[in-house]
């Protein structure tokens, strides 16, 4: 009886998505970016990287992720490498800046961890105002 009550709560566990030891399920990856959690698209028309994005990505993110440094192997100090993306493939796709990690990240949504810069960063955070200013360039087709 001991045996059957201890394999039917392995079984339990392992339907619930948790290891025996766990008291609770474990997460199944991270949030994904979406429409309604993003903030809004920046008006302006014509957002070029050159113009627009790259001084953002210069005063807040080169440090880590430029020639000298690129954590995760993402680069952000020129428009081919922005668009490539880093060890985990792009992190926004041309046109769709509602799904974008990129700008989940920049605009500090989601799990904390992953937001751009880090917190305790000593790289000022983009506003929301700047954080559109990406969506823009993102959907206007990031060139």
């Amino acid at each position: 009886m001991r045996t059957q009550l201890v394999l039917l709560a392995l079984l339990t566990a392992v339907l619930a998505g948790c290891s025996p030891k766990s008291e609770a399920p474990k997460a199944e990856g991270k949030p994904k970016p979406g429409p309604g959690t993003m903030p809004q698209v920046a008006s302006k028309q014509g957002v070029t990287y050159a113009g627009d994005i790259k001084p953002l990505f210069d005063k807040s993110c080169v440090d880590c992720h430029g020639e000298k440094k690129h954590k995760g192997g993402l680069r952000l100090d020129s428009l081919e490498a922005s668009v490539h993306g880093g060890d985990d493939g792009p992190v926004f796709e041309v046109g769709k800046s509602e799904f974008s990690l990129m700008v989940s990240n920049v605009a500090r949504l989601g799990v904390e961890d992953d937001w751009m810069p880090p917190v305790d960063d000593k790289h000022p955070a983009l506003t929301a105002e700047e954080a559109g200013l990406v969506r823009a360039w993102i959907d206007q087709g990031a060139k």
